[in-house]
């Protein structure tokens, strides 16, 4: 049964701000600002982990361009959760906008095994190409 409609999921904080929407596509983005210091705990991730239903790998775009900031520890735990579901992720598309997140999103790509899907990029053009290509084209590699 193809799901219809799109999800979508708000954490808004002192701190930052972090959005999720899941398309029928089998795209999954992720949108973050400001300093990610871990106030929403794990809850962004059990979201994920509920819309992840294996029933085939979506394509995960992560727009970082305004997050100043990211802890050790919250950067740790994406590691660990994204190495964990690596199997769901036919894809991971990552937008950093400062060289200290591109730093800590290479750090995540090599601790969490993700040589071989995950893509970093600086420029928001690139990005936004792929999203769109992912969205118009569901068999997108």
């Amino acid at each position: 049964m193809e799901r219809t409609e799109r999800r979508e999921v708000y954490y808004d904080g002192v701190h930052c701000n972090l959005a999720i929407q899941q398309f029928r596509s089998g795209v999954v983005v992720l949108k973050i600002s400001g300093n990610d210091v871990g106030e929403f705990g794990d809850a962004p991730m059990v979201a994920l982990s509920g819309w992840l239903d294996g029933r085939a790998p979506v394509e995960f775009f992560i727009d970082a361009h305004e997050v100043r900031g990211a802890s050790i520890e919250v950067s740790g735990d994406w590691a660990q959760w994204l190495g964990k579901h690596r199997a769901q992720l036919r894809t991971i598309t990552m937008l950093t906008g400062s060289h200290f997140i591109r730093i800590t999103a290479e750090f995540v790509r090599r601790f969490a095994d993700l040589e071989g899907i995950m893509r970093i990029c600086t420029e928001p053009g690139v990005f936004d190409r792929e999203l769109k290509e992912a969205l118009g084209n569901p068999d997108h590699k």
